[in-house]
C-alpha cells in the first residue's frame, strides 16, 4: 500500500531529566526513535521525522544509520502541540500514519491494522480495565464519535474503557484541509492533533477506532518508562531467539542487544550479555560472560570472560577472567586470567594464565602476531609491537620484547637463589632467640 509516515520527535522530553533528547535514549542497544524507524520502514518509503529540541543531532544520528528519510524542522514555538508538529508538513501518498517517536514498542503488524480498511481516519484505541487519567473515546455504530477529556466526562462518561492511544491513519486530503485550521485556543495554548477527530465527525467523515494492544503504545516519558520498555523489548528479543532456536539457562537474566544476531546451535547461560552487533554461531556462551561488537562461531567463552568489540573468536575456548580486545583467535585456547589485545593467534596456540600483551605504550597501540601452535607460559608478558613465529615455546614468566623465530624457545628469568635460615632471622625477635638458646 502505498502510505506516507510521519514520526513526531520534536519534543523536549523534559521528564527525562537529561540533556539527551528523549527520542535518542536507548532500548536495548538502539535510540528508541531508531525503533520506531524500523517499524515505519517495513511499511513506507516515504518516512518524515518532525524535528524541532536539539534538531541537529538527531538529524545528524539518523543519517549516520539510515538513507532517504526526510526532516521536517518545525518551530515549536510559534506551533506547539501535537497538532502544531503536523503543520506545513509535506508527504507524498494519499494516506499518512502519524506515529510517535517516543513509542519505540510498536510493531509493523499494528502498523498494518492501522492502514486496513476505507476509513477517512484510523485511530487507534486502547481497552483498558482502569482508564483513569486518560480521555475517553465514544464509540458509537462501530465508529468513533467524540474523544472526552477526562475533567470534562460526566459520571456515565467516566466509565467508559476505550482511551486514545494517539496514532493515527488519515487521508491526506483531510490533513491539508484541517491541520492549517487548528487553533491554539485552550488552556494550554497548544494546536492538539485530537482536534482532527471532532472536525471529522462534525464533516460527517468516518472515524474508525482500532483496538491496540497497550503494551505497543506505551510512551517513553521518564526514565521509569525507559526500563520498562527495555524489559518488554528484551522479553521481545529473548522469545525472538529462542523460537529460532538458541538455548538460554535462565532467559530473565539474559541481555540481548536488538542488533545482535544468531546461528546455528548456540547455548547463552545465566547472566550473559551480547551487545552491539555481535554474531553468534554455533557457540557456548557461559555464566556471566560479555561480548561486544564481535564475531564468536564455533567457540565457547567463559564463565566470566569478555570478548570486546572488533573480535573474532573461531573455533576457539576462552575461559574464566580471560579478556580478549580487538584481536582475531583462530584455533586458540586461553584457559584462564588473560589479556589478549589488538593481537593476531593462529591453530593451536595455547595462552597459559596470566599472560598479557602489552599494547599500549601510553600514546600508541601496537599489535602481537602469534604463529601457529605456539605454547605461552603462565605469566608472560608480549611487548608489542611483536612477532611469535610457528612452534615456539616461551616460558613462564618470562617478558618478550622481540620477535621469536620459528622452533625456538624464549626464557628470562633471574637466577633462583635461597637463603638458609632467613625465614627465622627474619621474624624471631632476639628474646625469641635467646629462648632457643635455653
Amino acid at each position: 500500500m502505498s502510505i506516507s509516515v510521519v514520526i513526531l520527535a520534536a519534543g523536549q522530553g523534559t521528564r527525562m531529566k537529561s540533556s539527551t533528547p528523549k527520542v535518542l535514549h536507548e532500548i536495548s542497544g538502539k535510540s528508541m526513535l531508531f525503533h520506531t524507524i524500523d517499524a515505519a520502514k517495513n511499511v513506507s518509503d516515504d518516512i518524515t521525522v518532525v524535528l524541532y529540541h536539539q534538531a541537529e543531532r538527531i538529524q545528524k544520528e539518523i543519517e549516520e544509520s539510515y538513507e532517504g528519510i526526510h526532516f521536517h524542522m518545525q518551530d515549536a514555538q510559534q506551533f506547539p502541540g501535537t497538532g502544531g508538529a503536523m503543520k506545513g508538513v509535506k508527504v507524498n501518498h494519499s494516506k499518512v500514519l502519524i506515529l510517535n517517536g517516543d513509542m519505540p514498542l510498536i510493531t509493523t503488524g499494528s502498523l498494518h491494522a492501522l492502514m486496513e480498511g476505507d476509513a477517512d481516519i484510523n485511530m487507534s484505541v486502547i481497552q483498558l480495565d482502569n482508564p483513569n487519567g486518560y480521555g475517553r473515546v465514544v464509540i458509537l455504530d462501530g465508529n468513533v464519535h467524540e474523544i472526552i477529556e477526562e475533567k470534562d466526562c460526566i459520571p456515565a462518561q467516566r466509565e467508559i474503557q476505550t482511551v486514545n492511544a494517539g496514532v493515527y491513519c488519515v487521508r491526506k486530503e483531510l490533513l491539508d484541509r484541517y491541520i492549517p485550521a487548528l487553533s491554539n485556543e485552550n488552556a494550554q495554548a497548544e494546536y492538539y492533533l485530537t482536534d482532527i477527530i471532532k472536525m471529522a465527525v462534525d464533516g460527517n467523515k468516518t472515524v474508525h477506532p482500532v483496538m491496540v494492544q497497550e503494551e505497543e503504545f506505551k510512551g517513553v516519558n521518564s526514565k521509569l518508562d525507559l526500563a520498562h520498555a527495555e524489559e518488554i523489548m528484551q522479553e521481545r528479543i529473548r522469545a525472538e531467539w529462542m523460537k529460532a532456536g538458541v538455548t538460554m539457562h535462565l532467559p530473565q537474566t539474559i541481555y540481548i542487544d536488538s542488533r545482535a544476531t544468531f546461528e546455528g546451535e548456540c547455548i547463552l547461560e545465566s547472566g550473559v550479555s551480547i551487545q552491539g552487533k555481535s554474531k553468534i554461531i554455533d557457540s557456548h556462551i557461559k555464566a556471566n560472560s560479555v561480548i561486544e561488537d564481535s564475531l564468536i562461531e564455533n567457540s565457547d567463552v567463559g564463565p566470566m570472560g569478555r570478548v570486546r568489540p572488533g573480535s573474532t573468536l573461531i573455533d576457539t575456548h576462552i575461559g574464566n577472567f580471560v579478556e580478549v580486545k580487538k584481536s582475531i583467535l583462530t584455533g586458540v585456547k586461553a584457559g584462564h586470567l588473560a589479556y589478549i589485545g589488538d593481537a593476531s593467534i593462529d591453530k593451536g596456540s595455547n595462552i597459559g594464565a596470566g599472560v598479557i600483551t602489552c599494547n599500549y605504550d601510553g600514546k600508541n597501540k601496537y599489535k602481537t602476531t602469534i604463529g601457529k601452535n605456539v605454547f605461552i607460559g603462565s605469566d608472560t608478558q608480549l611487548v608489542a609491537p611483536i612477532i611469535i613465529e610457528d612452534d615456539v615455546i616461551i616460558a613462564a614468566g618470562t617478558t618478550v620484547n622481540k620477535n621469536i623465530a620459528k622452533g625456538e624457545l624464549a626464557i628470562s628469568r633471574a637466577p633462583m637463589k635461597t637463603i638458609k635460615n632467613f625465614f627465622y632471622k627474619f621474624f624471631l625477635t632476639e628474646s625469641d632467640k635467646h629462648k632457643g638458646d635455653k
